[in-house]
């Protein structure tokens, strides 16, 4: 019996990583009894069949999973968003930090394409992004011509997860670092002003201090797994301040004596963060109704 770790998954054979030796394996018929399938990120024990191959026994109990794309025991998510070509939104990064909060994850920000910005755009999202990291939010700022090596070290040890829309440079990155993958990347488009997906399974790559994750692009976030009660605990700011409303319960939307709407008026709460909670808020809340 051998123990290793998921790196990838294609067409229902697991690529088992054992201290750098490769098995391709497949899981006993149990799994499938249960609907229970192993994902890339496992950690698993299987028996070896031949030099090469083997079969799942076991699935070690996840620290962490993302459903989409499925990938478990994530130490770092990275939040890659692009400064231009899809232009950097606050509403989409907020969209992500919630998906990522309510994985029970506590993401970094990485912002690219800052080589293609002038100084004032540079500027702008510079400020922007002291506004998340007041919040605690690690983030970087990054062109081509940093060194993605120190850019990657930054994230420490473990498996870090690149997430984000398509387009936004994930794959170029990854080129960067790792040059013999040349991975697929495409051209933006300009109706739609995002990437084409390009990646398409879950794949970890090996780098000096853990593993790094391509994944999919994002075409839409899923939302359905969040109650609008819970929304609040993934909004950090909002957290923090909710902790002295009055009303336990207070949703801060239309409550009275809410703390939230004092830190508001006082500028403590940036009021796209505020806003963004809003929206989303009724768009859940909507959403449930219909069901």
């Amino acid at each position: 019996m051998k123990t290793g770790r998921i790196i990838k998954s294609l067409s229902g054979v697991y690529r088992v990583d054992v201290d750098g030796e490769m098995f391709d394996t497949k899981p006993r018929g149990l799994f499938r009894k249960n609907k229970f399938s192993p994902i890339v990120g496992d950690v698993v024990d299987f028996e070896v069949e031949n030099i090469t191959e083997g079969y799942i026994q076991n699935v070690h109990t996840r620290k962490n999973e993302l459903k989409r794309p499925p990938v478990s025991n994530v130490d770092h998510l990275i939040i890659v968003m692009s400064a231009i070509e899809p232009s950097f939104s606050t509403q989409l990064l907020d969209r992500f930090l919630v998906i990522a909060h309510s994985y029970h994850m506590r993401p970094r920000i990485l912002v690219t394409k800052k080589d293609l910005l002038t100084t004032e755009e540079v500027h702008k999202i510079t400020e922007l992004l002291t506004i998340y990291e007041a919040m605690g939010y690690q983030t970087q700022f990054v062109g081509l011509e940093d060194d993605i090596s120190a850019i990657f070290d930054a994230w420490g040890n473990g498996l870090a997860v690149l997430s984000g829309q398509s387009g936004v440079g994930k794959s170029t990155l990854l080129n960067h670092f790792f040059p013999e993958l040349n991975i697929e990347t495409q051209y933006i488009s300009k109706s739609l002003n995002r990437g084409r997906h390009t990646t398409r399974h879950v794949e970890l790559y090996e780098r000096h201090n853990g593993f790094i994750a391509d994944t999919p692009g994002f075409s839409a976030l899923d939302f359905d797994h969040i109650q609008k009660e819970e929304l609040k605990s993934y909004f950090v700011d909002i957290a923090e301040y909710g902790e002295l409303c009055k009303f336990r319960d207070c949703n801060h939307i239309k409550e009275p004596k809410c703390n939230v709407k004092i830190e508001l008026e006082n500028n403590n709460i940036a009021q796209f963060r505020y806003d963004h909670y809003v929206q989303l808020y009724n768009e859940i809340s909507n959403r449930k109704e219909r069901y």
